[in-house]
């Protein structure tokens, strides 16, 4: 089942955020554009890769009103210990939220029940708690911040422009549509 235009179920948890431990919720995710992006376990293979990947991103992020969440099933105490031994770890500046309970990644529906690990899901959420884009990859399969980006424009680019829609591969700047009865078959 989608979550495509839901609203974020209620949340608290712990995150290890620039060498401290804070309060997160999804009251934190409402009011701004957010990105969560659950990925299986610390101390792994692909996870540094793209956690490193959005680390090196995360500026573009914030410069569009963005904030980044990553979130796993550890806790926030290995969160900690990861970027403590970890050079890639240890840049990422955006809150790495600890998951232990499970709780949040069975919301997002990206929880593997038998194993206690999160599937590589990433979601956008506009300002009111709602879910813009949902993408939940296999656990060898890495994702793409940069990408990512193109995707967050896009959903913000529809949410300020009503009645317009980006085709494949837009980027900003590029041409939108305006879908009517005179684009049918045209495109």
């Amino acid at each position: 089942m989608s979550l495509i235009n839901t609203t974020i179920k209620p949340f608290k948890a712990t995150a290890y955020h620039n060498g401290n431990f804070v309060s997160v919720s999804d009251a934190d995710l409402k009011g701004k554009w957010a990105v969560v992006v659950f990925y299986p376990a610390d101390f792994t293979f692909v996870c540094p890769t793209e956690l490193g990947d959005l680390a090196d991103n995360y500026a573009e992020f914030k410069k569009m009103g963005v904030e980044v969440y990553a979130v796993s099933t550890d806790t926030h105490f290995t969160h900690k210990a990861w970027a403590d031994a970890s050079d890639t770890i240890r840049k990422i500046e955006y809150p790495m939220i600890g998951d232990p309970t499970q709780a949040i990644s069975r919301n997002f529906g990206v929880l593997i029940e038998e194993e206690g690990l999160a599937l590589r899901g990433t979601f956008v959420i506009n300002p009111e708690g709602q879910i813009k884009v949902e993408e939940i990859h296999d656990l060898g399969i890495g994702r793409d911040a940069k990408e990512l980006l193109r995707k967050v424009q896009a959903a913000q680019y529809v949410a300020n422009n009503p009645g317009q829609v980006c085709p494949a591969k837009w980027t900003p700047g590029a041409e939108t549509l305006t879908p009517s009865l005179d684009l049918v078959g045209k495109i």
